[in-house]
């Protein structure tokens, strides 16, 4: 079950770049790199970077006949700065960046270099852009959330869990995100008079103690906004909130295939290939300064009933109609 697409484009502006020739591969074919923040044999990201060639192919791109592609792996941002500095010296005419991290360390490495970020949730909060519109500079790409998004993963988890009176909202204070979606998480906490505790964590010992201590207390939910280092993380989350029945909601879907009870977030798939229009853009000439930040093209609802059964919670009809995907 997959509806509700909305497209949100807003305006650009030029911003003069300088169209230096590049180095390309040595068979004469196009150069890209990519770097991503998660682990180079992570399922998700393997299905998100097929995703990008298949769309990239669709444009007239096939890797290995006219365009060569470097990759770079940097799990929860390690090692980012000096793999931004590897891919940057081999002169690619572009790179996409996967998660804040990643996009940061490669703009303090260059200022030139047209930089396609994914999975960047504010790219004006981070300094990453002057704004949506009008993103300035080298860098421009995909966000996948905007903050207010935060409201509706606290009423997922009051429909489904009507007496709760607290939820920990977890996720690493190190990454400017978190902030971003615990200040929005405030009011519509309050709302729905749910005590939001913030649950800032940093290692997985800390995962660990924090949810076995949280669960202590009854009518305790989880909030997991989007975090590349929880979700990372996801098998060991998923796990102690099966142990202490704990009913929690995700930002990204394939978590809750994973065994995770619900989540309301984008098709992380789909942004890959969203980014793969502006990477062909910039190919065929494009400036970064000219393409304004994109909105989510698609929200997906996402229920694992089975989940649901062994915590003993019963998902409401009207979650059920507007789930997008229902896993039993």
């Amino acid at each position: 079950m997959r509806r509700r697409e909305l497209i949100t484009l807003l305006g650009a502006t030029a911003v003069s770049w300088p169209l230096a020739a590049r180095a390309q591969a040595p068979d004469g074919m196009r150069r890209i790199g990519v770097l991503v923040g998660l682990a180079e044999d992570d399922a998700n990201m393997t299905a998100r970077l097929t995703g990008l060639r298949q769309a990239l192919e669709r444009r007239g791109w096939s890797e290995g006949r006219n365009i060569h592609i470097d990759y770079r792996y940097a799990p929860a941002g390690a090692h980012a700065p000096a793999l931004a500095k590897e891919l940057i010296a081999l002169q690619p005419e572009l790179i996409l960046a996967h998660t804040v991290s990643v996009a940061t360390a490669l703009q303090a490495e260059s200022r030139t270099m047209p930089i396609v970020f994914v999975s960047v949730s504010d790219p004006v909060g981070s300094g990453l852009i002057a704004s949506l519109a009008r993103p300035g500079g080298n860098l421009t790409g995909l966000t996948p959330f905007e903050a207010s998004i935060a409201g509706k993963w606290f009423s997922m988890l009051k429909e489904v869990v009507p007496q709760i009176k607290r939820a920990a909202f977890v996720g690493n204070p190190k990454t400017s995100s978190y902030d971003y979606y615990l200040r929005a998480a405030q009011v519509p906490a309050a709302s729905l008079a749910i005590e939001l505790v913030s649950s800032p964590v940093i290692n997985v010992g800390e995962i660990t103690n924090f949810i076995e201590d949280f669960a202590r207390v009854p009518d305790s939910g989880l909030i997991l906004p989007p975090d590349v280092f929880t979700a990372a993380h996801g098998d060991l989350i998923i796990a102690l909130a099966a142990r202490h029945r704990l009913p929690a909601v995700y930002a990204f879907g394939y978590l809750v295939s994973a065994g995770g009870l619900m989540s309301y977030g984008t098709d992380r798939v789909d942004e890959m290939r969203q980014a793969a229009s502006y990477i062909d853009r910039i190919l065929r000439g494009d400036k970064p300064a000219d393409l304004p930040v994109q909105a989510p093209t698609k929200f997906e609802l996402v229920v694992n009933l089975k989940t649901a059964k062994a915590l003993g919670v019963t998902v409401p009809p009207g979650l059920l109609l507007a789930a997008d995907e229902l896993i039993e």
